[in-house]
């Protein structure tokens, strides 16, 4: 049952425009929903595409933002975020489905079902079994901790690359600093991985030089992460066994581009969060957070200006 908020209730406003499901969000966490003069929690949508117009949303009043992306580089970037106001990603909210789809792409590049899709005759294309292989996972975080317990089935061996301390039920865990130490291991390098400064281009011909000659490289956190040309070069060189990318740079990746039809290369247009997930999702986190605001309790998705993320 949905409460029914009270003159007590901090104001959260909802925006750039209205949103039927984030405000009722708003109100079964606790808070009533006003005006952006009025409020001193800001809850924005994915209608807010240009960071530097929405951030004038944000008054002196504000003393918290939640931002609807899990990645904010668009907004770090811009140096748009400081530490008060607190702001808050919807970062770990997309874990589930994020994470379906990454194992969807590792099953596909296994069983070679980008070429099985494209083939115009009966010309039977060699897959390999998954049971067994080698994954590492490049950034360890929500879609991390989702992906990690569908991999058991299959009696993987996973690394872990992140700075957070050592992850239960990988074989290793390894510093980001260290990455590179797991590319020649893996047979699904799976990059998860926030896109800040010092992850851009984090996968450039080098890293891909490491990389076995039978192994797909995954990508379901920012294009950016990965060097485009320095890809494709590797998947005509016949250096990597392939590339299942949800997300590329540059994004939208435009028509003719070399990947869409590099025989090795598997695209989907960034779908990984389908809508109506994310928008439940996105909702749930919603009112997490104001419950949390409202309790003085510490919030979910934290973001640190100087980390990127």
């Amino acid at each position: 049952m949905t409460p029914t908020t009270n003159d007590h209730a901090p104001g959260i406003y909802v925006g750039p425009d209205p949103d039927d499901r984030l405000e009722a969000a708003v109100r079964e966490g606790g808070g009533q929903v006003v005006g952006p003069d009025e409020a001193v929690g800001v809850v924005f949508h994915s209608a807010a595409d240009d960071p530097a117009e929405s951030v004038g949303l944000v008054t002196d009043r504000t003393r918290w933002v939640q931002l609807p992306h899990a990645g904010v580089e668009r907004w770090t970037s811009n140096g748009l975020i400081t530490t008060d106001p607190v702001w808050t990603s919807a970062a770990g909210a997309y874990g589930p489905q994020v994470a379906e789809h990454a194992f969807a792409l590792m099953l596909a590049g296994a069983r070679r079902l980008q070429a099985a899709a494209r083939a115009q005759t009966w010309d039977r294309q060699p897959g390999r079994m998954f049971m067994g292989s080698t994954v590492a996972l490049v950034g360890y975080g929500g879609i991390g901790r989702c992906l990690l317990p569908m991999l058991e089935p299959f009696h993987c061996r996973v690394l872990a690359v992140t700075d957070s301390g050592p992850v239960d039920g990988v074989e290793r865990t390894v510093s980001r600093s260290d990455y590179r130490d797991v590319l020649p291991e893996a047979d699904y390098v799976v990059l998860l991985a926030a896109l800040t400064p010092q992850t851009q281009g984090m996968i450039g011909a080098a890293e891909l030089d490491l990389m076995r000659d039978d192994a797909w490289l995954i990508n379901v956190g920012r294009g950016g992460l990965i060097d485009t040309d320095a890809l494709v070069d590797a998947l005509r060189g016949g250096r990597i066994g392939g590339a299942a990318l949800d997300v590329t740079d540059p994004e939208p990746l435009p028509d003719g581009h070399p990947l869409w039809t590099e025989p090795n290369a598997l695209i989907t247009p960034h779908v990984a969060n389908p809508k109506d997930a994310h928008d439940a999702a996105l909702a749930q986190r919603v009112t997490d957070n104001v419950r949390r605001f409202v309790n003085g309790e510490p919030l979910l998705g934290v973001i640190d200006p100087e980390a990127g993320f």
